[in-house]
């Protein structure tokens, strides 16, 4: 077995496709690990907000945030029931969009899901290690941790997608434990916490004392003010939501009844992550808990404070902080999950490359996966994989897509006449359009300046991409389709050139195959050093041969070259030579070496491959170029 295969496994043929399928246990870790790890860095980021109140912030506003929150949560899940149930083949914003709204609201969903997908991937993975930079914090190896949280980003994201190449099934096995690890450890949190909070009375005491709030916070604000924070608050706890759509994206992963077992896959999601986000902010509030200033050289993250809070600083907290730290690497595999489907669904109208519509040896759309790995390393480096500084640009993406989505869902219940109940589906796909719509002008007005302004930009400039590729394909459609049957008349063998340096065997394949073709070959040879070491030989080696068998004649073109150039003589000769036969094709030969290794190529000159290009780029339909390899 070679390496490839114990990386990226055996291929999978493609009658075996039916095996890769998933059920439920699976689908929990593959589509909803994303949303379910939200609940590890949503909370922050609305208390990181709240920084300026202090503790009376968490205590008097986290939880009527996160109700609001949850609330919008609720109707997504009631809405996206709905959507799987419609599209059991596949219902993704781009899909429902474009088919009910028309190809550019489809275009506008499309693009927000891309960026939605890659900030996805990028700010689980970021997460994660800033999640074990927390947990080594107080150690000898914070500093260490805290100066390589780049280096570990990449490594873990190049980890995802090697374990994603081997396939649906397989990379459900492989995180379902840091799964349950992540959901055990944190709603067992959850519940002590509770627990305790309420025989104290509401004033549990905390095992390892959370970090002191600001010192002077801010009581009073105007109104204006306060509502402002409030909203910019809402808008960072929304980045806990994006994730939802994940299982209708993916719903042709899942094995027969596909709507039943993807539905019900998002119904465990939803139901855990509810009841994670409101665990968690219920235990920041009782246990006094708020968020630290990301830039903080003995920063933690509110989940580690929780933990310690709770259970101090002994084993399940370490047991905790190692699951959450998984989990929020593996989230990003979410995006690998439904990157590539996207992807296919765009290429399968033209807006994309149709490379993404290939499925590769284990029966995945490979090349969303590469794309995706790629995109995600750039917004890494870019943001030095602080997970505080991606959450500005994110959950904009996700609720462009929700919008759209949803109201994609209303014209399409409009339309299908004969739907039980359509006039209660509209309703509440409906209501969706309208809750993720106020909430997305929210995050898009709040986060603006803060980074929103780059996602802003980004989906019309990936709509412009998308409409360029699109531009193109119609037109090599319109301009290669050919509905006349095959056509016979004005058949005439080509005129054949054989660019040749010296006589080999290698030479002489061509000449063999080039006379073959056509009675008229011509010989190109050019001469930079007055040496004609070709026209020394090329009566004994070519012309007597060719007498004594009484064929056509090969002609010789010896082309002198004052430069020593050799690509622009041959290059001018052809393009001649094509203008002073009209209508006539130019087949023209390249004889080249074939080497045994890779390496070996450094070894010999390129001209050959340069020569095609020239020609490729320089020549029109009558010129035809044409490989002749010599195995070494």
């Amino acid at each position: 077995m070679s390496i490839f295969d114990v990386l990226f496994g055996k291929p999978i043929a493609t009658s075996a496709e039916h095996d890769e399928h998933i059920g439920v246990a699976a689908g929990v870790p593959i589509f909803g690990l994303d949303g379910l790890t939200s609940a590890a860095y949503g909370p922050e980021a609305a208390m990181t907000l709240l920084i300026p109140l202090g503790f009376y912030g968490v205590y008097h506003y986290l939880l009527p945030i996160f109700a609001c929150i949850l609330t919008l949560l609720t109707i997504l899940y009631l809405s996206y029931r709905q959507t799987i149930q419609a599209y059991p083949n596949g219902g993704g914003s781009f899909t429902v969009a474009s088919e009910n709204l028309g190809d550019h609201a489809g275009l506008f969903a499309a693009a927000a899901l891309m960026i939605d997908y890659i900030l996805t991937a990028a700010v689980g993975i970021s997460a994660g290690v800033t999640a074990l930079v927390s947990a080594a914090e107080g150690t000898k190896y914070g500093p260490t941790l805290h100066h390589y949280q780049l280096l570990m980003c990449l490594t873990i994201l190049a980890g995802i997608a090697i374990v994603n190449m081997r396939g649906v099934k397989e990379t459900g096995a492989v995180f379902m434990t840091p799964t349950f690890l992540f959901v055990g450890t944190l709603l067992t949190t959850i519940g002590v916490g509770v627990y305790h909070a309420l025989a104290s009375g509401g004033h549990p005491l905390a095992l390892s004392a959370p970090p002191p709030p600001v010192s002077n916070p801010l009581r009073t604000l105007t109104p204006l003010l306060m509502m402002w924070l409030l909203m910019k608050a809402f808008s960072n706890g929304c980045a806990a939501m994006t994730g939802v759509e994940a299982v209708s994206n993916g719903v042709t992963a899942f094995k027969e009844p596909r709507a039943k077992n993807a539905n019900h896959t998002l119904t465990v999601i939803i139901g855990i992550l509810i009841i994670l986000l409101f665990g968690l902010s219920f235990v920041a509030r009782a246990y006094h808990v708020t968020a630290m200033d990301p830039d903080a050289t003995n920063y933690q993250s509110v989940l580690s404070i929780e933990v310690a809070a709770v259970f101090g600083r002994g084993w399940f907290y370490f047991l905790t902080m190692g699951g959450v730290l998984a989990a929020l690497s593996f989230s990003a595999n979410t995006a690998f999950a439904d990157f590539p489907r996207m992807a296919r669904a765009i290429a399968g109208k033209d807006y994309l490359p149709h490379v993404f519509l290939l499925k590769g040896r284990r029966l995945l759309f490979s090349h969303g996966i590469y794309a995706l790995t790629g995109f995600t390393a750039l917004i890494l480096i870019l943001f030095r994989g602080v997970t505080d500084r991606l959450i500005p640009l994110y959950a904009i993406g996700a609720f462009l897509a929700f919008t759209l989505s949803q109201a994609g869902m209303v014209k399409h219940w409009h339309k299908t006449l004969d739907a039980p109940h359509r006039h209660v589906k509209m309703f509440v796909n409906g209501l969706g359009a309208v809750a993720t719509g106020i909430s997305l002008c929210i995050i898009l007005v709040t986060k603006f300046m803060y980074g929103a302004w780059v996602t802003a930009l980004l989906v019309p400039f990936l709509i412009g991409l998308m409409l360029m590729v699109k531009r193109h394909y119609s037109r090599v459609k319109r301009e290669t389709e050919d509905p006349t049957p095959l056509r016979l008349t004005g058949l005439e063998p080509p005129i054949v050139v054989i660019p040749m340096a010296r006589w080999d065997k290698i030479t002489e394949k061509a000449m063999r195959f080039g006379m073959l073709m056509s009675p008229i070959v011509k010989v190109v040879h050019v001469d930079s050093d007055d040496s004609d070491a070709l026209g020394c030989v090329w009566d004994q080696m070519v012309i007597k041969p060719v007498r004594e068998h009484n064929m056509a004649e090969p002609e010789l073109i010896t082309v002198k070259s004052s430069y020593r150039t050799i690509l622009s003589p041959l290059m001018d000769y052809v393009l001649k030579l094509e203008d002073e036969n009209p209508g006539r094709k130019i087949a023209v030969l390249l004889p080249e070496l074939v080497v045994r290794h890779w390496w070996e190529n450094l070894l010999h000159n390129q001209r050959v491959q340069l020569l095609k290009l020239m020609l490729l780029l320089k020549g029109n339909q009558r010129i035809v170029v044409v490989n002749i390899p010599w195995y070494l």
